[in-house]
């Protein structure tokens, strides 16, 4: 008797609670981990090489970014006069002045080709106004081409925004996993409770496999659930809904107000806005983005390390005095959390140990998705031995469970559409491999 003939005759009993939803969970747990770890293993490799970038930033644009120390420095006004010669054709955008005195300034322009997120940068030593490089950079961090690279094959494989939908796949699909995972380990029977952490060296293949797979996933668990959640808020259509709910509630990052009553005559320029900002308090490195049409000058920190420095102040461009001032002490929670849950994802936050630990959960995925694969290789049926988990195991589940669960996935699939359309697809499939073995066993 074949496989599926012997789950065509099957006569399960009635079961209850547990003893009904294991079999389901196995499943998808199975199905999910099968189908979407291609996409966690690209998405867990090029995390891995994009965590150091920054370090190699540092080593690669060494010319564009430092600068030999000097007790001279040139007007703030002037290092923009010369790096607006360099682009004359384009706009302004802000200037980050150099925090430090081997660090050059950078006057950012917009993009010419208007693309979201790219800016023109042309970095200006402080101390002689002279020109050193113009680069392209992308996004708040002014990631330069190295960086933006490998930032751009994590998020979307460097296919623009079609290819976004690669990574919000995996991040729909990862807290599901882990949580089905994490549920299917710790409910196994075993002797000892210590044996859920430490893997096995003895006993059969699969069973040290399944060992090593099911220890650490649970030691790396919460991080690869803050994983998922934070690569959602990134991706294009989770990412839409909830920024969505973000604004239903009010939780979005404010931002000072630059509005000022009337327009402001004359400009102090941007070395008296700079010595505002930094009278009241202002430290570190900064981003100033010049005045508009009847508006202030914003002066906002840009620290992402820890403690974080995101400190903002508005600057009146006729006076000089400060108008309006937003400290980041003084967010909304849900705000900060978004701000140190991003910089933590990006490996901003804690330094070199924030790097250091992304590259363990990198590395640890990488090795569960391998043993999911050799699992499933061990069990499979031409082996003679072993199966996936059972067809139809969702019928055995009583409705008073089925229906919450129904509902449930229901609500996820709208917030999270691409997890909604694939989990749809693989039902589809899954019933259509059923309806064939049915027909073949029938013949």
């Amino acid at each position: 008797m074949t496989i599926e003939e012997a789950e065509r005759t099957r006569q399960p009993g009635p079961a209850t609670g547990w003893a009904a939803l294991r079999p389901m969970l196995l499943r998808l747990h199975f199905y999910a981990g099968v189908l979407v770890g291609p996409f966690l293993l690209v998405a867990a490799l090029t995390g891995l090489l994009y965590v150091f970038t920054p370090q190699l930033e540092q080593h690669f644009y060494a010319h564009e970014l430092h600068v030999p120390a000097s007790s001279q420095s040139q007007p703030l006004a002037e290092q923009v006069r010369v790096a607006t010669s360099a682009l004359p054709a384009e706009e302004l955008e802000a200037v980050r002045p150099a925090p430090s005195p081997t660090d050059t300034t950078q006057v950012i322009f917009e993009d010419p080709e208007n693309r979201a997120s790219y800016f023109r940068t042309v970095f200006v030593d402080p101390h002689t106004a002279e020109v050193r490089g113009v680069l392209e950079t992308y996004g708040s961090g002014q990631a330069l081409p190295l960086r933006t690279f490998f930032d751009q094959l994590h998020r979307n494989l460097n296919l623009g925004d079609p290819g976004r939908v690669y990574s919000e796949l995996a991040a729909s699909w990862l807290w599901v996993v882990v949580l089905g995972g994490l549920v299917l380990w710790v409910t196994r029977r075993r002797s000892r409770i210590a044996a859920m952490f430490k893997p096995q060296v003895r006993g059969s293949r699969r069973r040290r496999v399944l060992s090593w797979h099911g220890s650490v996933g649970l030691w790396i668990a919460l991080g690869l659930l803050f994983l998922s959640a934070t690569g959602l808020t990134w991706s294009t259509y989770a990412g839409a809904n909830i920024g969505e709910l973000r604004s239903a509630l009010a939780w979005e990052t404010p931002s000072v107000s630059t509005d000022l009553p009337r327009p402001a005559a004359g400009d102090v320029g941007m070395d008296r806005v700079l010595a505002a900002a930094d009278a009241h308090g202002l430290s570190g490195p900064v981003e100033i983005t010049p005045p508009g049409d009847g508006s202030a000058y914003r002066v906002q920190e840009i620290g992402r390390s820890w403690p974080t420095q995101q400190d903002a102040v508005a600057v009146h461009p006729g006076s000089g005095e400060i108008t309006a001032s937003l400290p980041f002490a003084d967010q909304p929670l849900v705000a900060k959390l978004s701000r140190w849950g991003i910089d933590a994802h990006m490996g901003l936050l804690f330094g070199w140990v924030n790097q250091l630990v992304l590259v363990v959960m990198a590395v640890a995925l990488i090795c569960m998705i391998v043993w999911g694969y050799r699992m499933w290789w061990l069990r499979r049926p031409t082996r003679g031995f072993g199966k996936s988990p059972e067809r139809g195991a969702w019928r055995r589940v009583p409705n008073r469970i089925l229906v919450p669960i129904g509902i449930a996935a229901l609500g996820i699939a709208y917030a999270l559409p691409v997890f909604g359309v694939s989990l749809l697809i693989f039902l589809v499939v899954d019933s259509a491999l059923g309806a064939i073995s049915r027909r073949r066993a029938a013949a």
